[in-house]
């Protein structure tokens, strides 16, 4: 069991204990993706107006887009022995990371029930097949208690549970995908060609698809050995990132026409239809496939909350992330589809920025360097309010008002250009060349 304690969470990992073998970074950023999130995000580009040629290329360049920056995060972590929120205290400032931190606790509650809707409903489908009825809110319950335990052990549970659980999910769902594709795949095309802003719009949702993992990454490269190379590091992230993200959309887009709609539970349902005798094979995976995905949530959590002010021991913290999950889902179950949708693109608008500044401040400013050269040193964050939260604060909210497109709200910039979301990109590049721009 990891170190309970609130310090523990805000101290770089000793390093005697920075004994993580390398292939953990692959599953790590492998496992959390497997699961019916892909089958709907691709679905969902053909609601959207998409063909199978322009889906595949809106895929490819979202997932390229959304995952380089992840993994670039995912180097931090090794020669920090910091959590990814943590990490970002160098260019925010002890006061400067508390925001982002608490937006990123309230953003992993978000993806619980995200995750455990499909995994619950797929639970009840099963064990009705089995004989042995659940409702809805007591299947949530068995799922949300394991991967609350699993958060609770901490970051070697979580690992051991992406890799081997994840290498059992990969094996079933790569026999559904074939199956599902060779009885439902269709190639599907459209009458009329893709306009500029409905392809700006799913690729956003696709690079927010991986982006999303950003605020994680280095919560899983910090047991790692210092001296581990940072390019191995950085391609084994995006290897997992795209090879669990990339072959799921497709399979979405090939079995869009035989889903009734892009939601989880019209994927499950033609799921079972589709494998025959091997449905209950499929509706155990999409249940277990919350483990990872969640485990990974609830852990991250956790640390998110410490980092944002709240210095309560670290299962408190867990539990709670867990209870509130549980809550949510049971909540908006009933509107997953909206829910879902808008999850994936709001949150987007104060990751980018981050992203940007800590990335900035780690290779573009000698963040890199200077943590190489003070090896085996304590690093001391500016104390307080920098001005890389400031920049943080003043981008993430203009690009909100001025570029975001939800079914809450649409900006002018938005407006005016025909609903398509510009705002990721833009905060992202603006937020990282301020920040670069004005650090000495």
């Amino acid at each position: 069991m990891e170190d309970l304690s609130a310090a523990s969470v805000c101290e770089p990992v000793p390093a005697a204990r920075k004994t993580m073998k390398m292939d953990r970074v692959f599953w790590s950023h492998f496992a959390p993706n497997l699961g019916p999130g892909g089958w709907v995000t691709g679905a969902l580009l053909v609601s959207l107006g998409l063909d199978f040629r322009t889906g595949v290329l809106a895929i490819l360049i979202g997932n390229l887009v959304g995952a380089l920056p992840v993994a670039l995060a995912a180097a931090i972590g090794p020669f920090t022995g910091l959590t990814q929120m943590e990490a970002s205290r160098m260019a925010l400032g002890t006061l400067g990371v508390r925001p982002p931190a608490f937006l990123n606790w309230i953003y992993c509650v978000g993806w619980d029930a995200v995750n455990n809707v499909p995994a619950a409903a797929a639970l009840v489908a099963f064990l009705a097949l089995m004989g042995a009825p659940l409702p809805f809110w007591l299947a949530l319950g068995v799922l949300v208690s394991i991967q609350m335990v699993a958060s609770i052990y901490g970051h070697h549970v979580v690992q051991a549970l992406q890799k081997y659980l994840g290498a059992l999910l990969l094996v079933v769902f790569a026999l559904i995908g074939v199956t599902f594709a060779l009885r439902g795949g269709s190639v599907i095309h459209t009458a009329h060609p893709v306009g500029v802003s409905t392809f700006l719009l799913a690729v956003g949702i696709l690079v927010s698809f991986n982006l999303s993992w950003a605020t994680y990454s280095s919560d899983y490269t910090r047991y790692l050995p210092a001296r581990s190379d940072p390019k191995a590091v950085v391609l084994l992230a995006l290897a997992g990132l795209l090879l669990s993200a990339v072959p799921f959309q497709i399979l979405g887009l090939l079995t869009a026409s035989s889903i009734a709609e892009p939601s989880p539970m019209a994927v499950i349902a033609s799921l079972q239809h589709a494998m025959g005798a091997l449905g209950p094979l499929a509706l155990a995976a999409i249940a277990l496939s919350s483990i990872t995905g969640n485990s990974f949530n609830d852990n991250t959590a956790s640390y998110s909350l410490i980092s944002a002010g709240i210095h309560v021991p670290r299962v408190a913290a867990a539990i709670l992330t867990a209870t509130l999950g549980y809550v949510l889902a049971v909540v908006g179950a009933g509107r997953y589809a909206t829910l879902y949708t808008d999850y994936l693109l709001v949150t987007m608008y104060w990751i980018a920025p981050w992203c940007g500044i800590v990335l900035a401040d780690w290779y573009l400013t000698g963040g890199h360097s200077a943590v190489r050269a003070d090896e085996g040193h304590v690093l001391r964050p500016p104390v307080g309010w920098t001005r890389g939260a400031t920049i943080f604060v003043v981008t993430s909210v203009l690009t909100v008002v001025l570029f975001s497109t939800s079914s809450l709200y649409t900006g002018p910039v938005a407006r005016w250009l025909g609903g398509a979301d510009v705002g990721y990109y833009v905060g992202f590049v603006v937020a990282a060349l301020w920040y670069a721009a004005g650090r000495r």
